[in-house]
């Protein structure tokens, strides 16, 4: 068996290898079986996004935990970070989400939390994967007697949109302000809604209809088409596309016009250090970062750390160089005074408290960070050799990035999550961003 775990946790298509019932329940055992310890019965809380193969995989899962004497906790429909804020807060062992994130539905996928709310690190999960690959776990099983129970969760989407409202200032109100909200029909269709409408704000809901199939078809963080133009028409002061799990965000301005999560880290890292709150004047980014982030920080007077793609690679920096904001360009914030792990809602309740205390509308704002031509190409592949050794690559690669020197960037990298290749290049301008990229 090769490498079960990828970039972000198990990825692949419902009911093929690794999506399996087979396999979702080795990892329930395995996961509950690492958790296990003298006199102590581990409690697995478990949450799922809209995915049809959802129920398939909850079920499987919650076999394997209780078949290994573990109580099940289950969320239902549950954002990816709001599975990890209710792992800490109910001081479960662990946590697991069912989703495969901003992926199509046939997609799915299961990621796992420590304890502390945090993403598990590698050596955890080669221990889960060794378990996982063993040929027997029946020697691990305990007696019928200890068996463990399944538990419906009823008050986790209460107690979740309770803590997201703790992040925005109780002196602070979002009466007055008309916000359309894109929930890809994913798993914010209720708690985005409901958590915008009790801090006062008039919410406008879209994509909130999800039948298992139609999870981020034509819509949320990766197609905001449709949110920029109702907001237009609503006369609406900000929108939010959601992805599927509900862990990124991108925003669109009054006038429709849409926000990266750059654009969105650099109006947040402003505006804290602004107030003195930006600890460190730091913040950590990627090496998918716009060109223009990086210039728009260092003119702020901040500095940058760069992080691999990927948020457990972005906190992973944040926590060594004590930063409490950091993202990806995808609309992938982490806010660390609020949570751990990147949340969507809690990006978005961000930028709101930065229009606020700015007092300006967000096409103002935005302004702080232009954007430099980005033209990114997906190549699908069948194999992932390293760059490097493969000599027309490399010698395409060396050749664009002298021809840009200073003023450009190219960068190709393997998909973490896809059988993909992505080749992304920055120029000044269209075209020579789109010769580059093609060349």
């Amino acid at each position: 068996m090769g490498r079960l775990f990828g970039t972000d946790g198990i990825r692949g298509v419902a009911n093929r290898h690794p999506m399996t019932a087979e396999m979702a329940m080795k990892v329930g055992r395995a996961i509950t079986g690492i958790s296990r310890r003298e006199g102590h019965t581990p409690r697995i809380l478990i949450g799922r996004d809209t995915r049809l193969s959802g129920y398939l995989l909850e079920n499987a899962i919650v076999a394997g935990v209780l078949s290994m004497g573990g109580d099940a906790l289950l969320a239902g429909t549950m954002p990816t970070p709001g599975v990890s804020y209710l792992t800490r807060s109910m001081r479960a062992d662990a946590g697991i989400v069912i989703s495969a994130s901003h992926n199509p539905f046939q997609d799915n996928g299961i990621k796992i939390f420590s304890r502390d709310g945090f993403k598990l690190p590698d050596g955890r999960e080669d221990e889960i994967e060794e378990l996982v690959g063993r040929e027997n776990l029946d020697g691990l099983h305990p007696e019928p007697s200890v068996i463990g129970k399944a538990y419906r969760y009823e008050d986790a989407r209460g107690r979740y949109i309770v803590f997201l409202k703790s992040s925005f200032p109780s002196d602070l109100s979002l009466e007055g302000m008309k916000i359309v909200l894109d929930c890809s029909n994913g798993a914010t269709y209720r708690i985005a809604p409901e958590t915008f409408f009790e801090l006062g704000a008039s919410v406008v809901s879209l994509f909130t209809g999800p039948d298992g199939r139609n999870i981020n078809r034509d819509c949320g963080s990766q197609h905001p088409e449709t949110l920029a133009a109702e907001v237009v028409k609503r006369g609406a002061q900000v929108g939010f596309a959601f992805d599927g799990d509900g862990d990124r965000v991108i925003a669109v301005d009054e006038q429709g016009g849409v926000l990266t999560g750059d654009q969105m880290m650099t109006v947040c890292a402003a505006s804290l250090k602004k107030q003195g709150r930006l600890k460190k004047d730091l913040v950590v980014s990627t090496v998918m970062s716009n060109i223009g982030f990086r210039h728009a920080i260092r003119e702020l007077g901040i500095a940058t750390v760069t992080a691999d793609v990927g948020d457990r690679s972005v906190l992973k920096e944040m926590l060594e160089h004590g930063a409490i904001l950091g993202g990806e360009d995808s609309g992938h914030l982490i806010f660390l005074e609020h949570h751990t792990t990147g949340d969507g809602i809690i990006s978005a309740l961000q930028l709101l408290k930065a229009m606020k205390a700015e007092g300006r509308p967000l096409s103002e704002l935005a302004k702080v960070m232009k954007i430099y031509p980005q033209k990114l190409v997906n190549v699908d592949v069948e194999a992932k050799p390293p760059i490097e050794s493969l000599p027309g690559v490399a010698r395409a690669i060396g050749e664009v990035e002298a021809a840009l020197g200073e003023s450009g960037r190219v960068l190709v990298r393997y998909s973490g999550t896809q059988q993909m290749c992505r080749v992304m290049v920055e120029a000044p301008t269209e075209e020579q961003t789109e010769a580059c990229c093609r060349k």
